[in-house]
C-alpha cells in the first residue's frame, strides 16, 4: 500500500483520497464524480481531463493504475472484474469489499480495454 494521497481542492473544500480507494471517476461535462470502494461519492467541478492530469501529477507511476475509457470514465484497473464489450458492460469489484459496480461504456472502449489487459497478462506470464 502506498503512502501517496490524491489531493483535490477548490474554493470551498479540500479532499484527500488514497488512490486504492478510488474505483472509478465518472464525468458529466464539467463535473467529475469520484466513486470510492465503499460506494461513497465526491463530486468536483472539473472535467475528466483535469482530473486525469491531477492524478498523473500527484501520483506519478501509480497513476498507471487508472485507465481512461472514452470521454466519461477513468477506472482503477485493480477493481476490473468483468468486461463484456457486446453488452457494453464493465463490472468493477474487489473480493475484499464484495461490492460490485456496473458501468456502461462504448463497445469500442471496452474492446480496447480487454485487449490491453490481455496483453498485460501475457507479459506477467513471461516474468
Amino acid at each position: 500500500m502506498s503512502n501517496k494521497v490524491l489531493i483535490i481542492s477548490n474554493s470551498n473544500e479540500l479532499v484527500r483520497i488514497r488512490p486504492e480507494r478510488i474505483v472509478y471517476v465518472e464525468s458529466d461535462g464539467n463535473y467529475s464524480t469520484l466513486v470510492l470502494h465503499d460506494k461513497t461519492e465526491q463530486v468536483f467541478t472539473m472535467n475528466l481531463a483535469h482530473c486525469q492530469q491531477l492524478m498523473e501529477e500527484q501520483l506519478g507511476k501509480e497513476a498507471m493504475t487508472f485507465i481512461r475509457l472514452g470521454k466519461q470514465l477513468i477506472v482503477n484497473r485493480a477493481y476490473i472484474f468483468k468486461i463484456n464489450p457486446n453488452k457494453q458492460q464493465l463490472f468493477m469489484s474487489n473480493s475484499e469489499v464484495n461490492i460490485a459496480f456496473e458501468l456502461q461504456a462504448s463497445k469500442e472502449a471496452l474492446k480496447q480495454l480487454k485487449t490491453l489487459l490481455e496483453s498485460e497478462k501475457g507479459k506477467e506470464d513471461r516474468l
